[in-house]
């Protein structure tokens, strides 16, 4: 193995403790953890395709980066928003 396949593992890794976190009920899909697993673990492992030059996955985890960026920025600011709420 060569650095870009420790990479891409440690990414795919993050991606797959998050699914099976949720799976088992121990974090929710919503909640800011499994969120930022699945951003940073798809980001990663986009990393690692961009180093093998493999398109197809480059797409695949570039896509799977951008919608968990957006659903991470949308539950952080429903969090916030429900603080500063209780807050009032």
């Amino acid at each position: 193995m060569n650095i870009t396949d420790y990479i891409g593992f440690a990414g795919v890794s993050m991606i797959l403790i998050a699914y099976f976190l949720n799976l088992t009920s121990i974090i929710s899909k919503k909640s800011i953890s499994y969120l930022l697993l699945n951003f940073v673990g798809a980001g990663i492992a986009c990393y690692a395709s961009v180093l093998l030059k493999y398109v197809p996955f480059i797409v695949l985890e570039g896509i799977w980066t951008t919608v968990s960026f957006i659903a991470f920025v949308n539950q952080f600011s429903k969090s916030r928003k429900l603080k500063l709420s209780k807050l009032n």
